[in-house]
């Protein structure tokens, strides 16, 4: 059962919105060299047409911050957060090349006239600071509490020091690599604060360990109402880390779009299960349609268990038949079926 969502905050990323009663936003990160204005172009096209909402950019140095300028110039309306640690010039000039974000975390400035000027150029920018802590960066002051305790309590010092310079435009942030001290750390941390939490399972791993780790956490957070924006941390291609959080907020009711089911196949299976559903994912990628398309390996199971489908599809010993909402629309032999399927779901996806 999902618990009425937290009201925290809002906060404003550029044109999307995190926190309050806004729909939850799907952030993910480059990991090309930022410097390498070409592959990071490509990188971000490609996170954007997979429905990335937030794009997280390292700016590791001042030359990253200039090639940061020709990207904002190539993604006007993308919302960008640049990654900064350290050192307070690289904040600044980041505002100034039209950052719409900073994850920064003040701790790491070496003198409060620093971070004061920091807070300044975001105030007359409106750009708001994500803070937080993670396993690596928890205050050894707070190492006699518990690990999700000392999670939460050194990000809250992070945001005093923002507070002391009457700065509320913030976003939250605390992780760990196991998703059960991610759970309890947010849940704790939820009951402090009305600013926004970003949600997440740091150093999760790659795809398959992610995947699973990362859900744990987020869908228990969620759940429960916790969190206002989220991104899966995989070791690997960025554009995963936007499907699976889009899938998550899918399944969980949170947000509209193409349920595809599809059979686990066996020794029944008579169509090339792997090539439809590549197929078809690439039709409804984007698409926030409440539909529920079917793709079944075989008769014994298709139509029964694709009953509740909009369209789907069943393969036969010579071909396969086409159902909608659990009747038969017509059999086809092996050349026209998938045709015949693809022009019924383009019909569905265009009323």
């Amino acid at each position: 059962m999902i618990t009425d969502r937290k009201e925290t905050k809002t906060v404003h990323v550029g044109r999307a919105a995190i926190g309050g009663k806004n729909a939850i936003t799907v952030q993910s990160m480059t990991n090309t060299d930022t410097k390498d204005i070409y592959s990071t172009n490509v990188q971000i096209r490609k996170l954007v047409s997979s429905g990335c909402e937030i794009v997280r950019i390292a700016l590791y140095d001042i030359e990253c911050v200039e090639a940061f300028r020709e990207l904002r110039k190539a993604f006007r309306d993308v919302p960008f957060v640049g990654d900064i640690h350290f050192d307070y010039k690289i904040a600044l000039k980041a505002i100034n090349a039209g950052i719409d974000k900073i994850r920064l975390n003040p701790g790491n400035i070496d003198a409060d006239w620093k971070i004061h000027e920091i807070v300044t150029a975001a105030k007359e920018n409106g750009i708001p600071i994500r803070v937080g802590a993670n396993s690596g960066s928890i205050n050894k002051r707070f190492l006699h509490l518990s690990k999700m305790e000392a999670l939460v309590e050194s990000a809250l010092e992070q945001v005093q020091i923002l507070e002391k310079y009457e700065f509320e435009n913030i976003v939250i942030a605390v992780k760990s690599s196991s998703p059960f001290e991610t759970i309890r750390a947010n849940e704790i941390l939820s009951k402090k604060i009305r600013y926004p939490l970003h949600l997440g399972v740091t150093e999760a791993g790659p795809i398959r360990q992610s995947l699973i780790k990362s859900t744990i956490a987020l869908s228990h957070l969620l759940q429960k109402g916790i969190g206002d924006t989220l991104r899966y941390s995989i070791s690997g291609d960025p554009v995963e880390e936007v499907l699976a959080g889009h899938q998550l907020l899918l399944t969980l009711g949170m947000r509209e779009g193409i349920n595809l089911v599809s059979c686990p196949t066996c020794a029944r299976t008579e169509i090339d299960m792997q090539e439809y559903i590549s197929l078809v994912n690439d039709m409804i990628q984007g698409i926030k349609k409440p539909l529920t398309i079917a793709i079944m390996g075989c008769v014994v199971n298709g139509m029964g268990e694709g009953k509740h489908a909009d369209l789907g599809i069943a393969g036969t010993k010579n071909g396969g038949v086409i159902f909608k909402k659990g009747e038969i629309f017509g059999k086809f032999n092996r050349e026209d079926l998938f045709v015949v399927f693809e022009e019924e779901l383009k019909k569905l996806i265009h009323e």
